[in-house]
């Protein structure tokens, strides 16, 4: 018996293009590596952008001192309250709306006009009628993600099929009962969607009411780090933004895939 036979020579491999789900990386990975050249280099200079390992031990202190959790407690609950209102409202006002041609008449048309005013716009107004407190933050939230869910809501209630409807009829189900096993459950497909899109605009809308004279929360930092020029502060706040709509897109998908179970998927999970 040879050696060639005992063992086997490995040859070398050649070589191959990374997989993409690696391959995703790559740019941000660059481009953090550039912008951390930058700052080293003097290119980008720390009052126009912290380098990514200020921003890190920034980020790490803040945390350790109680500051960034405190702060991001606050800002929890004013995004938690505003979704909360806006779900119920929602929820109520498309159901109003989706089951019944006059619904439809009284509310559809309100919805529509509430959706061409800029949020923005609103602004000024909640500051006049409800001062500078927490309500006119929370009010900007509600009425920025009542829509997405109300329209998808109502967009998945007409798309339920007629003859799901028409059968469940035959074996005797009516009103709520029919409400409740059929219809809303062939509405949650739309319904998860406008969720979704109601989490992404209310975290937005965050940012901006935040910065009607707020006491705490990620808006306060981000405004008494401006005064400071504390460019670090505002990437970890904007960087924490992030990772507040990528954490609550990710839940929704975890609930979707949950409660959808049921439902064929044209592509594997």
């Amino acid at each position: 018996m040879s050696l060639a036979t005992t063992y086997r020579i490995s040859e070398p491999r050649p070589w191959r293009w990374p997989s993409l789900a690696r391959a995703r990386w790559l740019s941000p990975v660059l481009l953090l590596a550039l912008w951390e050249l930058g700052a080293r280099t003097g290119v980008v200079p720390p009052r126009v952008l912290a380098a990514p390992s200020t921003v890190l031990e920034t980020f790490w202190s803040l945390t350790v001192s109680g500051e960034l959790p405190r702060n991001l407690l606050v800002s929890l609950a004013r995004a938690g309250a505003g979704l909360g209102v806006a779900l119920v409202l929602a929820t109520t006002l498309g159901l109003i709306s989706g089951l019944s041609r006059w619904g439809e008449t009284l509310v559809d048309p309100l919805m529509q006009i509430k959706r061409t005013i800029p949020v923005l716009a609103l602004t000024p107004l909640f500051i006049v009628w409800f001062g500078i407190g927490e309500t006119p933050k929370i009010l900007l939230i509600t009425v920025s993600a009542t829509f997405p869910l109300y329209l998808n809501l109502f967009a998945g209630i007409r798309g339920v099929d007629v003859r799901l409807v028409e059968a469940a009829r035959s074996f005797g189900l009516s009103g709520w009962s029919l409400v409740r096993e059929v219809i809303l459950p062939g509405a949650l497909p739309s319904f998860f969607v406008g969720l979704r899109y109601a989490l992404g605009v209310a975290v937005l809308v965050l940012v901006i009411s935040e910065q009607i004279n707020a006491q705490a929360g990620l808006g306060y930092l981000v405004n008494n780090a401006r005064d400071f020029m504390r460019t670090d502060i505002i990437v970890v706040c904007l960087v924490v933004y992030a990772l507040l709509g990528l954490g609550a897109d990710a839940l929704v998908r975890t609930l979707e895939r949950k409660a959808l179970a049921w439902r064929p998927s044209l592509v594997e999970q």
